[in-house]
């Protein structure tokens, strides 16, 4: 396999969020933001939008569309993305919801089907 002493290779389940795992500080609020840019990406993706066409209904430059797709988001709060979502005609809705027989912390779950 490539040369990889696999027998020698660690490897551990994921708690759901890689941030966490890493050990970053505010690792819920990177997991979040991360899902807000990649859903961002996916929107910019689905319309065919060019990144100089993004940036100007997001409001933002060409440069800062890249950085935020190639996932350079540290400078954006989670506010300041929920604020882009608006641009691409979407509504943004929160929830919350009691946790049952739950021992891992986090506050994003994909909503449920009605």
């Amino acid at each position: 396999m490539c040369g990889l002493a696999v027998d020698k290779m660690k490897i551990e389940r994921s708690s759901g969020n890689v941030f966490a795992d890493l050990g970053r500080p505010d690792a819920e609020a990177h997991l979040l933001k991360a899902k807000l840019v990649s859903r961002i990406d996916e929107i910019i993706r689905q319309r065919g939008l060019k990144q100089v066409d993004a940036a100007k209904l997001l409001g933002l430059s060409q440069p800062d569309v890249s950085r935020l797709l190639r996932g350079n988001f540290r400078e954006y709060s989670v506010e300041r993305l929920l604020r882009l979502l608006p641009a691409f005609g979407r509504d943004v809705q929160s929830s919350f919801e009691s946790r049952v027989h739950s021992d891992q912390a986090g506050f994003w779950s994909k909503p449920k089907s009605r």
